[in-house]
């Protein structure tokens, strides 16, 4: 990795039997972006458009300068990538106009967070989750903030039965979760 990656403790190896946690590296960004692809279709697949520009070839949130960053983490089983997501230290602009811009210092910003479909069904993205308050730790970092599509129930129903905080709705549309990692309580 370059000199520019996120400094975490990775505390909790193991998500789940068999699957464990890695930062992403370069060596990751054809299967991480694999699977952001995949995660996509299967989206569309289900009337979402929600990461449509991935089926086109753009990224948005910018995953591959991210993995750079050492944002990324990366769920594997054996060698096949179970599942990721970014964990950023530092608000995007994106997370900025969402949250506001004041109190960005203490919070992590998850993103991204996306399943293999051939571990769909395994409760994974819930324990993701858990490994986000529990398994990692960043540097003068105290909580894990997210947000997601409003009217979509299933994204925030795995939100708030993951234990964040429902911390209201954007104009825009998005409902912002907050929560302290264990530590910080």
């Amino acid at each position: 990795m370059n000199m520019n990656t996120t400094k975490c403790i990775i505390i909790e190896q193991e998500i789940k039997p068999g699957i464990r946690a890695i930062q992403a590296g370069p060596e990751d960004k054809e299967a991480v972006n694999a699977l952001m692809v995949q995660a996509a279709a299967w989206l569309q697949s289900k009337g979402s458009k929600q990461w449509h520009e991935l089926l086109a070839g753009e990224d948005k949130h910018g995953v591959i300068d991210a993995i750079d960053r050492g944002d990324v983490f990366i769920f594997k089983q054996d060698d096949i990538v179970a599942g990721m997501v970014i964990l950023q230290q530092h608000a995007s602009s994106w997370d900025r106009s969402l949250w506001g811009e004041e109190g960005h210092e203490p919070a992590v910003y998850l993103h991204r967070l996306a399943i293999n479909r051939e571990f769909g069904g395994e409760q994974l993205g819930s324990a993701i989750l858990q490994w986000a308050e529990h398994g990692v730790r960043f540097p003068d970092k105290d909580r894990v903030r997210l947000d997601c599509i409003a009217s979509v129930p299933a994204l925030n129903q795995l939100y708030s039965g993951a234990g964040f905080t429902y911390k209201g709705q954007t104009p825009s549309g998005f409902n912002l979760y907050e929560k302290m990692q264990p530590s910080a309580r």
